[in-house]
């Protein structure tokens, strides 16, 4: 592994974490990881904002 820094850094994260779960046949980290950056994300777009009220319903 080499010690980039920068945009090709960050796809090499998701190339290599793609080929884990290839080769080790983890399949289920995949759903797992999907919602916690949808998790993220809508906590990131929310925050401040006027549809936050409306969020918090959904759980």
């Amino acid at each position: 592994m080499t010690n980039q820094s920068g945009p090709n850094n960050k796809i090499s994260i998701v190339s290599e974490f793609w080929d884990f779960l290839k080769t080790r046949k983890k399949w289920w980290l995949g759903p797992i990881v999907l919602i916690m950056l949808l998790m993220g994300l809508l906590i990131v777009l929310t925050e401040g904002s006027a549809v936050a009220p409306f969020i918090y319903t959904l759980f």
